[in-house]
């Protein structure tokens, strides 16, 4: 069951790999989210290595977190885990999660 008010999940998420070590990640906003919302994305190479916060967000005018660069990916024969939460002071935030294969981005 998702938690959190619905249509507050993020959209269109999708991740581009650029010269083989750089990955960039973008979203959308959920559309019926509150404006104050924020959102954090994590990722998991593999299910034995440590889940990573963004460490460098791509920020739309209202400074909200809409996507994320990965600078030195190496890429796996696992599918990698990938997590956006979100917080609000209005309302809870539904997650998104997805598992992609990274070497057929």
């Amino acid at each position: 069951v998702f938690a959190g008010m619905s249509g507050s999940a993020i959209e269109n998420f999708s991740c581009v790999i650029y010269n083989i070590f750089l990955m960039n990640c973008t979203w959308q906003a959920g559309r019926d989210a509150p404006a104050d919302t924020q959102y954090f994305l994590y990722w998991q190479k593999s299910r034995n290595e440590e889940e990573m916060e963004c460490e460098l967000y791509i920020k739309d005018e209202n400074c909200r977190n809409v996507g994320c660069i990965f600078q030195n990916v190496s890429i796996g024969i696992e599918k990698a885990y990938f997590l956006v939460n979100g917080s609000s002071k209005d309302s809870l935030i539904q997650f998104y999660d997805e598992y992609i294969d990274l070497y057929k981005i």
